[in-house]
């Protein structure tokens, strides 16, 4: 199983890279807006991420035709070797994925909605196709059995579902119950998979305790 985060808050995500709770960080346009930033700030990014501890680090090229895409995803793919690159799963999309693989460089195809598109991502070899669950379930559609499709004929090829718009714990864990290995979400979604109300019971239960056994301890001491 590998977490990510999808943000570029570098003050939430970064302790979590340092304390090893994630294995990386993924970002789009839409990402890096919301977080207050532009493309000019993606080099920065790559920089604090992986000085923090980051194996993978995803970022999205742009560009309104196919060789201003593969200019973009080519400047992205210089920051270094922990870079993978996002490039969407349109036409252009598919062929820029291919020559970038051909220059050995690691890709996802983004946005990714119907198993005909990972399927022929899997037949290029890409690295990761990304779906977007909540998107999904926000269509009509049912986004666990179309995820699970796709990890189940991806299965047994080198391209990995790394599945997005993961928006609670119980869809990130019911999404791990049914195959998927590899989740994208935000911070705030990250940190609440970490807690149950019965645990934190039941931690300040054993603190208790610890308290009274150390204070009876003293006592007798004296």
């Amino acid at each position: 199983m590998k977490l990510y985060a999808d943000s570029a808050d570098t003050a939430q995500v970064v302790p979590m890279l340092r304390d090893g709770l994630i294995r990386g960080v993924t970002t789009n346009p839409s990402i890096i807006a919301r977080d207050g930033l532009t493309r000019n700030d993606l080099p920065r990014l790559y920089d604090e991420f992986g000085a923090a501890g980051a194996d993978e680090i995803f970022m999205q090229a742009t560009g309104g035709s196919r060789a201003e895409l593969l200019a973009d995803a080519s400047r992205i793919a210089d920051f270094g070797h922990r870079i993978v690159v996002k490039v969407p799963a349109t036409p252009d999309g598919f062929r820029v994925a291919r020559e970038l693989q051909q220059r050995d460089v690691r890709v996802l195809l983004t946005a990714v909605y119907s198993l005909a598109q990972a399927t022929f991502a899997a037949a290029l070899g890409v690295d990761y196709v990304a779906p977007y669950f909540g998107r999904l379930v926000d269509s009509g559609e049912d986004g666990l059995s179309k995820v699970s499709n796709m990890t189940q004929v991806l299965s047994s090829t080198r391209t990995r579902v790394l599945v997005a718009s993961v928006r609670s714990p119980n869809a990130a864990a019911t999404l791990a119950l049914n195959g998927v290995s590899h989740i994208t979400a935000d911070v705030p979604v990250l940190l609440a998979m970490m807690l149950d109300p019965a645990t934190e019971q039941s931690a300040a239960e054993f603190e208790r305790v610890a308290g009274e056994s150390s204070h009876r301890s003293a006592g007798t001491e004296h």
